[in-house]
């Protein structure tokens, strides 16, 4: 049986990667497109780390603080990636803003999961943005890293619904649950070349369907 080629990926951390977790149990299936081979965190307290290093994954930290400006951090960051032969980096609660020249050098190679349905509620406190706002639906978003913060193409999308009482804590509960099934997911499409970032949108192989359940929306 020939051996089907995976996509180098690296998980960029900060904190105890929960989704990251989720893509690194994805990926040890045969069949999915992508091998996670690298774990970076900037902070070396990150708990993720050690979930990394427990699967047998590299994961070594990258603390920000030791670098005087982002553009020197960036640098170490990408001779990392660099050394690794990484081909696609996942942003997995990766709390750290790019240079724009570092995330034009991975253009169409990075992606993030936002916790909210994009283009709404970009930045942190989404669920209280949310419940502020009294929208019927919220959930999370796998997209593009570009420049602009929370504003890249967007690969997939999954929602919940609020209900009634809720409050942050709980309504984080129930995105959290979609983001460890859609970021998997969205990689599976990325890295088996089913989805590919073409002239600042997100284009699809035709074999993809338009929604694939109430689980995955796929945006078209």
């Amino acid at each position: 049986m020939e051996t089907v080629r995976k996509t180098r990926v690296a998980i960029l951390i900060s904190g105890r990667g929960s989704n990251m977790v989720s893509l690194i149990e994805a990926a040890e299936a045969p069949d999915f497109p992508a091998e996670i081979v690298l774990v970076l965190a900037n902070r070396p307290e990150a708990a993720g780390l050690a979930r990394a290093s427990a699967a047998g994954i590299p994961a070594r930290a990258i603390d920000h603080r030791a670098y005087p400006d982002r553009a020197s951090f960036d640098a170490a960051l990408q001779a990392e990636l660099a050394a690794e032969n990484i081909e696609l980096v996942c942003l997995a609660g990766f709390m750290r803003i790019f240079t724009p020249g570092f995330v034009e050098a991975w253009s169409g190679r990075m992606l993030n999961i936002h916790p909210s349905l994009l283009p709404l509620f970009r930045g942190t406190h989404t669920h209280e943005q949310a419940l502020a706002a009294g929208v019927r639906l919220h959930g999370c978003t796998v997209h593009y890293v570009v420049p602009e913060l929370d504003a890249g193409p967007i690969v997939a999308q999954a929602a919940v619904p609020v209900h009634p009482g809720d409050d942050a804590d709980s309504l984080a509960a129930r995105v959290i649950v979609e983001e460890h099934r859609l970021y998997p997911a969205a990689l599976a499409l990325v890295a088996g070349g089913r989805a590919r970032l073409d002239e600042g949108r997100v284009a699809f192989d035709e074999a993809v369907p338009r929604a694939q359940g109430a689980l995955l929306s796929l945006a078209v």
